[in-house]
């Protein structure tokens, strides 16, 4: 932020002098002549003179004042321009640093979220390899179990008409009996 100039039109009057007494165009004859009447341009001059010199201590510290004002405003509008650039650069490293640190934190949280996932990809597979030795020992069981069954029905069967055909026999032999008795 530059700062820009200020007219100070004071300024400007404090610098130039008034012009010296004497260097009118009018002859000096009508200058003594107004001199004695107390009146006229060199009277005027001469009333400005005593003005001035009454007063000019006074605007002179006025304008030191004034001046030394100016300086202590430039002066606070530079520090304050110097601390928002030492806080411009701050804040340019902090968020450098900060980029930085993210960064670094993204890929160790990222390695660390790939080594849980290698783990877990571990676990897993053996768990799903258990499964399917698991599936097909069940698998093998349930054919052993038809096959125990398919038995058991065979077996029974036999084991019926085994039966059937031996009761049958006693039947006939028992009405048989009872016949003849």
């Amino acid at each position: 932020m530059e700062r820009q100039g200020v007219d100070m039109p004071h300024a400007e009057r404090k610098d130039q002098e008034p012009p010296p007494l004497g260097e009118s165009a009018e002859p000096q004859a009508e200058e003594s002549h107004e001199k004695e009447a107390g009146w006229g341009p060199a009277s005027a001059n001469r009333q400005l003179m005593m003005l001035e010199g009454k007063s000019g201590p006074y605007f002179s510290s006025l304008d030191s004042s004034i001046e030394i004002l100016k300086k202590r405003a430039q002066e606070l509008i530079e520090n304050i321009n110097e601390s928002r650039q030492k806080d411009h650069a701050l804040m340019t490293n902090f968020r450098d640093s900060l980029k930085i640190k993210v960064s670094d934190l993204t890929e160790k949280l990222e390695e660390r979220m790939y080594q849980l996932y290698n783990h877990h990809n571990k676990i897993i597979q053996e768990k799903l390899q258990e499964f399917t030795q698991k599936m097909a020992k069940i698998s093998h069981l349930e054919t052993e179990l038809k096959q125990v069954c398919h038995t058991v029905e065979t077996v029974y069967k036999d084991f019926q008409d085994l039966c059937v055909q031996p009761e049958a026999t006693t039947l006939e032999e028992q009405a048989h009996k009872d016949g003849e008795c």
